[in-house]
């Protein structure tokens, strides 16, 4: 008699597969906690503790008034650099101007001690016109000679302008200048050189051209030199910028 095979049941699963599911879950489970554990394990290694925090923060404030210190070093020194760089320029300046009056002095005294063919007789070397006011104008002569062989020359200086007023041209003598009849001229006694001085009035309107300086020795003949009131008032022009 021939003993039947029972049936297999198809919903029950096979012990094998059963078996292998069960091993991946665990894996899984295994290096999901290993993951945790890790990451848990770094952070309590590197991140800061309360005390470090502090610390931290203590040198960083440290840090920050260490380098706005440094700014306000640098600006200070930058500050001391800007006032001594204006200071040279200043410096600079007045020794350009002291050398340039220098090398006119050089010229000037030149004159004395060239050669022979360089000597001259009485002359105006310089004269310069400085505003007082509206009007008033004050005037410096520098008279020179380097002939006679130092005999002391004695004598006057007067001035005269020349100008238009009212669309016409006028010449102002130096008693006009002086607003008084028979003025005086201003007088002069030197062997090589001097320099006098005076004030002299120009009326409402007028629009200086020219002015003429006369020199009149006790002996020998007069002497005049005539140049533009722009360059007699040169020097005071650049004085005023």
């Amino acid at each position: 008699m021939n003993e039947s095979t029972p049936p297999v049941d198809a919903t029950v699963p096979a012990p094998g597969r059963h078996q292998g599911h069960g091993l991946a879950y665990s894996v899984i489970v295994i290096f999901l906690l290993g993951i945790v554990f890790g990451g848990w394990g770094l952070w309590k290694t590197f991140a800061p503790s309360p005390g470090n925090v502090g610390a931290q923060l203590e040198r960083q404030r440290e840090l920050i008034a260490a380098l706005e210190q440094q700014a306000a070093n640098l600006q200070r020194s930058d500050q001391v650099s800007r006032q001594a760089n204006t200071r040279l320029q200043s410096t600079l300046a007045e020794r350009d101007e002291e050398i340039a009056g220098l090398k006119a002095d050089v010229a000037f005294y030149e004159r004395f001690v060239g050669a022979p063919s360089q000597r001259r007789g009485l002359s105006v070397h310089e004269f310069r016109l400085k505003p007082q006011d509206a009007q008033t104008w004050h005037f410096v002569a520098t008279l020179t000679q380097n002939l006679g062989g130092g005999n002391i020359s004695k004598g006057t200086v007067t001035v005269a302008v020349e100008g238009t007023r009212n669309g016409r041209m006028q010449q102002l003598d130096w008693n006009t200048l002086r607003q008084q009849p028979d003025a005086p001229g201003v007088e002069y006694s030197f062997k090589y050189f001097e320099q006098v001085e005076g004030d002299i009035l120009l009326p409402p309107g007028l629009k200086p051209v020219r002015v003429v300086v006369r020199i009149v020795p006790e002996r020998g003949q007069a002497v005049e030199r005539s140049l533009t009131w722009t360059d007699a008032t040169a020097v005071a022009a650049s004085a005023a910028r």
